[in-house]
């Protein structure tokens, strides 16, 4: 068997098992369609410049639809000899003629997703279901207005209550400290400002990737929360994953960010909620949970949240941890007490 039909053989079945359909069923019409024929029009190939082949048409190996029957994205399939992102501009061209936004590159064994909107091609492990991909559609990143943000002190008591500012107690240098105490109010200090601040910084350069180091005691969780709302609020998040290594940091994470953002976003527990966890904003799962007979690939799709926060990071850097925090596609934030000199000394080639 020639090594591009064994590829084709092994998307197939990652495209059927996210739910795809080849041919109409019970559940729907088909939404795949194979060896589609494009043929790009000149204003495409204009707006694509000189670095592209100017080829007048060509096949679409699979064009994934939506649920009216329109394209939603494109898969290049490639040879399980080649490395799947041989064929990034040429399957650009293609995505483009059909006003699609998203492009999946396979080989059968290595899969990246790509979203034309957002940066560069990265890993999957599974294909997004069709749910999910029209979820992400929906999704439009606005990463100039995260980093314009203006992010005080209060950033955090604002959302607990818009008002407290017009209370006669906080006004009052006297009751000041009591009112904040019986609200409990949540400000920012100014490292936690700082951290916010260098985070907005990563995303003005276009990085999506973010650690913050702070030691044990400083808030880690309450930093999260900001960081939470700012990407939440700026558009930049539709759905965030909060991963924890221990039962206990679970209830103390779900506990912090109820107390803080139930104003404007939901938080659930994964476990208490595996039914209806769509309909929060804000989901805190152990990593245990997820990793349990592979219910992250079997229960969630690349594309389900928008932001991926890792408690203890240092724990994810390594062994199925990773895998799990590598799994989703979008932004993502490690909070860690644990020294960068010692994580300097992990070797990412070995992990």
């Amino acid at each position: 068997m020639q090594k591009e039909a064994k590829a084709r053989i092994r998307i197939n079945d990652l495209l059927q098992r996210s739910g795809w359909r080849f041919f109409d069923d019970e559940d729907g019409p088909a939404n795949v369609t194979l060896e589609a024929h494009v043929r790009l029009k000149k204003k495409v190939l204009d707006a694509l410049g000189d670095d592209f082949e100017k080829t007048a048409s060509g096949f679409v190996d699979y064009l994934l639809l939506d649920e009216r029957g329109f394209p939603v994205a494109v898969l290049e399939a490639k040879a399980e000899q080649y490395e799947p992102l041989v064929a990034k501009e040429q399957t650009r061209k293609y995505a483009r003629s059909q006003g699609v936004r998203f492009v999946i590159l396979s080989n059968g064994n290595l899969h990246y997703f790509w979203d034309l909107e957002q940066g560069n091609p990265v890993l999957i492990t599974e294909f997004p279901t069709p749910g999910s991909l029209d979820h992400f559609r929906a999704f439009k990143p606005n990463p100039d207005g995260l980093v314009s943000e203006k992010v005080e002190a209060d950033y955090i008591a604002l959302t607990q209550n818009p008002h407290y500012r017009a209370d006669p107690r906080w006004n009052d240098p006297a009751q000041r400290e009591a009112f904040t105490k019986e609200t409990a109010l949540k400000f920012l200090r100014p490292y936690q400002l700082r951290a916010i601040a260098a985070l907005q910084g990563a995303v003005r350069k276009g990085q999506t990737r973010f650690l913050f180091e702070m030691a044990t005691g400083t808030g880690k969780t309450l930093t999260a929360a900001a960081a939470i709302k700012l990407f939440m609020r700026t558009g930049n998040a539709r759905r965030v994953l909060f991963l924890v290594d221990r039962i206990e940091l679970e209830n103390q994470a779900w506990k912090t960010f109820v107390r803080c953002l139930k104003n404007d976003f939901r938080t659930v527990i994964y476990k208490e909620n595996r039914d209806d966890w769509r309909k929060a904003e804000v989901v805190v799962t152990t990593v245990q949970s997820l990793l349990f007979n592979n219910k992250y690939r079997r229960l969630f799709s690349p594309t389900d949240f928008d932001l991926v926060i890792s408690d203890e990071a240092h724990r994810s850097i390594g062994g199925n941890s990773r895998a799990v925090f590598e799994y989703f596609v979008g932004y993502k934030l490690g909070l860690t007490a644990t020294p960068k000199d010692y994580l300097k000394r992990i070797d990412p080639a070995r992990i």
